[in-house]
Order: C-alpha cells, then structure tokens, then sequence
C-alpha cells in the first residue's frame, strides 16, 4: 500500500515508519511540510499523493498546554483529523486515526469500553473528540484507535523523565489516583500495522495489557533500571496541574481481540525492553 503518515516525526511517528517501511510504500509528513490545520492544502496534497491509506499520528499532544492554547488545540486536534477526512473521501481511502483515553471522564471504574460513554474534562480531550466525531461524520472507511500513556525511544515521556529526575532527586512524588494503561509505541505501531492490513472498520482501544497508577508505574521502572530513589504517593489534587486528568481511564481492548487480533503483552514486559534499549 501507499500510505502517508502525518507526525511522522514524533514518537509514534518513528515507530510506523520502523514498522511499515519495509512491507510498505511511505509518504511522510511532517508539520512543516503538510500543516493538518490547512483544510485546502491538506485536500489537494492528498488527491496530489492519492495514497491508499492515511495514518494521522499527528496532534498537540502537551495536556496543560492545551488549556493554555485552546484555538491551536482544536486546529490541530479538531480541524486537521476533519481535513484529512474530507481529503480521504476525495481519494476513496481509508484514514486511521490515533486518539486518547482523555475524551472519557474517569468516573466509570472498571475497564472502558469503545461505546462507554465519554465526556472528556480537559481541552486536550474535548479537542480529541471533536476529530473523532468529525471523522465519523465525513467517512465511512476509518480506524479510530484510542491509547493512552504512551512512551518510545524517539520524544519525551514519562519513563524518560522519571529517570531522569532520579539521577539528582533521592526523593520523586508520583501521583497514585490516576490509573491507566501504559503503552510502548513500538508496540502500538505493530498493532496499527495489523489492523490496516484489515478492512475492519470502527473504534478500537488498543494499548498494553495490564494497568496501573502513575505511582506503581514510576516504582516498577526504577525497579527495573536498578535505580535506587524514594517514590513518594500524591493525590492528583496535591500535585496540581492546568488540566484535570481522567482518575481511571484502564481501556478494555475487547473489540481488538473479538476481531481476532492478538491482545498486546503486557506493559511490564514492554517496559523492560524499553528500558533496556535507553540504558
């Protein structure tokens, strides 16, 4: 297939072209050579390309900054999944689409399912959404395929960042009432790769097996990279941040895995590889 990727650039970026380049024909694009915010340039550069697939990896992704810039949240997360959508229909292609757990609200607490219903509480979610709808409205043929705290080797993380705050903190505060998947973008762009190749449409959650809070997350990575450093408990409240955080938001990958597809390892085990190749 022909497939361009927008954000190929950023973590999950890097990981598609590792994942795809081989088995595949690429189209990469970057911010500063397809702006997804420029509904007639993204329409004409896609009928230019006539790709087979669109795979949209790009979005302002920085939750507080979000609250800070909302026009450019929803240009970005709102407007460019709309732009690439009205640019697939023109082409016959289908478009797969990277969202968050952030468009639910985190009251529900066992594992969400696609159809749950959502309410997201920050800019960055409620601007997530907005694509998603816009998408589902413009197009037939897409993949909505929702993650969640998700780490690589290429871009900032919350892995990175906890080692490095340990090599001058002894003592780190990590919030643990907010509980989530943590997700390897190495393994998320196999998953991509996998489901592209299908012509099962929809909203899927995809990410690791297994979850944890923020807390437990931090103290298992330390453990793993053998790095002795106190791990403090905080509540969300007492660590205050510009956007409120869903407090649960486990996604349950039961569609993923009626479809036939293999449920991705668990995050324990993706972040001992990681590690290991950042050591």
């Amino acid at each position: 297939m022909k497939i361009l990727i927008t954000g190929s650039n950023g973590m999950l970026g890097h990981d598609l072209i590792d994942v795809l380049n081989d088995k595949h024909e690429l189209i990469l694009t970057t911010s500063s050579s397809l702006d997804i915010t420029d509904k007639e340039y993204v329409i004409n550069f896609i009928k230019e390309n006539n790709p087979d697939m669109v795979i949209n990896s790009a979005a302002y992704t920085n939750v507080d900054g979000c609250e800070e810039n909302v026009d450019l949240a929803f240009a970005v997360n709102g407007d460019g999944p709309r732009n690439l959508a009205l640019g697939c229909k023109e082409v016959g292609c289908p478009l797969l689409h990277v969202s968050t757990d952030y468009v639910f609200n985190g009251k529900i607490t066992r594992p969400l399912l696609e159809d749950d219903e959502i309410g997201p509480n920050s800019v960055y979610g409620k601007s997530k959404l907005e694509g998603e709808i816009a998408i589902q409205e413009i197009l037939d043929k897409f993949f909505i395929v929702r993650t969640a705290w998700l780490y690589g080797v290429n871009g900032g993380n919350f892995p990175k960042t906890m080692l490095e705050l340990a090599k001058n903190h002894p003592e780190i505060t990590v919030v643990t009432d907010e509980v989530g998947c943590p997700t390897y973008t190495l393994d998320l762009a196999k998953a991509i790769g996998e489901l592209i190749e299908t012509d099962y449409y929809g909203i899927y959650h995809v990410t690791n097996s297994d979850s944890c809070s923020w807390f437990d997350f931090a103290k298992y990575i330390f453990e793993v990279a053998e790095v002795d450093v106190k791990v403090v408990p905080v509540t969300a409240a007492e660590f205050a941040r510009p956007a409120p955080r869903p407090s649960y938001s486990v996604l349950d990958n039961k569609k993923w895995i009626e479809k036939g597809f293999k449920p991705l390892r668990s995050y324990k085990e993706a972040i001992k590889e990681y590690i290991n190749i950042i050591k």
